[in-house]
């Protein structure tokens, strides 16, 4: 993996002739979070590198993963009589959540403030959203529990995070323009408010029913109803829109698709190993396989956001898909069909960490050496800013790639707005 080049000539040249277009309608974006941020980035000294805010943002989503995981690695603290996550933990994770869905909010406005805005910096925002996607349901799969929510259908619910937040890189991909989500802002507020409710009055309250109903089961629900009737329609629509009016990238009807074979790929096999797996793993490991799952879609999802970004053509297979292929033929197999003896419990355990550790470093050398390579390319340090360019610029079409943005007054600078769920 050493010595390894991700981007490829075309890649860099795409990357240097890039523009950011973009369209932000969210009204608690506008009108309530934009002033917010602009008023808040004027105490954030310049020399700090906007990647930085970013990086740093992710960080605080990491720890809450590694701090709710330390205490309920299993998601069965909900189940015990006494949980035994700490109050002050939900507390902790709520502020980091708020602070790093904050500080993803002013990254691009810091950037104009010093000068330094560039395709860089909304692929790195951009690529660790996606590894965030990863990581954020699981603070709510805590609070039900796997009594309430199965692992089985936590899998499930995390498919449908993955597949909103690719869309709208697919619809970028077909349209050349991103559209920011509504439904980003209100699911940071809400996931930051539940985990700060839960801190103060318990996880017990996850646990009452709403005219019989779990709120797990109003929560998945939510997810897969908003999805189909508010998200994918109107990517849909926008798709449509583009072809119509001929303003979009024009591709053809295979090219359109070809980012969608990696993604379904994945639903297709991960899934087919959820179900066929004869120690059913997904209940005997539900975070760890989620992280497999998530770690390996975070990886198809950046090498989409380098296609769209360079215009180049996507990927219609990523080759840690091959190794989870071959895990899944190896677990999922009929043993007792064929008269062979039962996969041992602890060999498919050990194979998924084993997969999930290699891809993990995998994704990791990746995003390390596009980074680098970018870096090298354009000349610029990832985490400093230039003496030369504290001064402030007003328009975001720059310099390091040429980063511009419509005139939407909305985006000012803003880089992304994920679509978690």
């Amino acid at each position: 993996m050493i010595g390894i080049k991700y981007l490829s000539e075309a890649h860099l040249k795409g990357f240097e002739k890039y523009k950011y277009n973009s369209v932000d309608t969210s009204i608690l974006s506008v009108y309530v979070m934009h002033p917010f941020w602009n008023w808040l980035v004027q105490f954030f000294p310049r020399w700090i590198a906007p990647n930085l805010l970013t990086f740093t943002g992710f960080l605080l989503t990491v720890v809450n993963f590694f701090l709710i995981g330390y205490y309920d690695f299993g998601f069965t603290a909900a189940t015990k009589e006494v949980n035994p996550i700490p109050g002050w933990v939900w507390i902790l994770a709520a502020i980091n959540l708020f602070v790093a869905y904050t500080l993803d909010g002013i990254d691009g406005k810091q950037a104009r403030r010093t000068g330094t805005s560039g395709p860089l910096g909304e692929l790195f925002d951009h690529g660790l959203d996606s590894y965030s996607t990863l990581l954020i349901p699981l603070y709510v799969f805590s609070l039900f529990g796997i009594m309430d929510l199965p692992p089985v259908r936590m899998h499930f619910v995390m498919l449908n995070a993955y597949l909103n937040f690719y869309l709208s890189h697919v619809e970028k991909y077909i349209t050349g323009v991103m559209f920011l989500p509504w439904g980003y802002d209100f699911v940071m507020w809400g996931v930051s408010i539940t985990l700060g409710l839960t801190g103060i009055c318990g996880p017990e309250i996850w646990q009452m029913t709403i005219f019989g109903v779990k709120p797990s089961l109003i929560f998945e629900l939510t997810l897969y109803i908003s999805a189909v009737l508010t998200s994918h329609p109107i990517i849909i629509h926008n798709i449509y829109k583009s072809y119509r009016d001929k303003t979009g990238k024009m591709r053809p009807f295979g090219e359109a698709i070809r980012p969608m074979i990696s993604l379904l790929s994945l639903f297709i096999i991960s899934t087919i190993w959820v179900l066929a797996s004869p120690n059913s793993i997904v209940n005997m490991e539900p975070r760890m396989f989620i992280v497999l799952s998530g770690t390996i879609f975070s990886n198809i999802n950046c090498r989409l956001i380098v296609a769209q970004m360079t215009d180049t053509r996507a990927d219609c297979w990523n080759a840690m898909l091959s190794l989870l292929t071959a895990a899944t033929i190896v677990c999922a197999i009929p043993y007792d069909l064929l008269g062979l003896p039962k996969l041992w419990i602890e060999y498919e355990r050990s194979m998924l960490y084993a997969l999930a550790f290699v891809v993990t470093v995998g994704h990791l050398h990746y995003g390390q050496g596009v980074v680098r390579e970018m870096c090298s390319h354009f000349r610029i340090k990832c985490f400093k800013v230039r003496i030369s360019s504290h001064s402030s610029v007003d328009n975001t079409n720059t310099k390091n790639g040429g980063l511009t943005s419509n005139n939407n007054p909305a985006n000012n600078g803003r880089h992304s707005r994920r679509k978690l769920m």
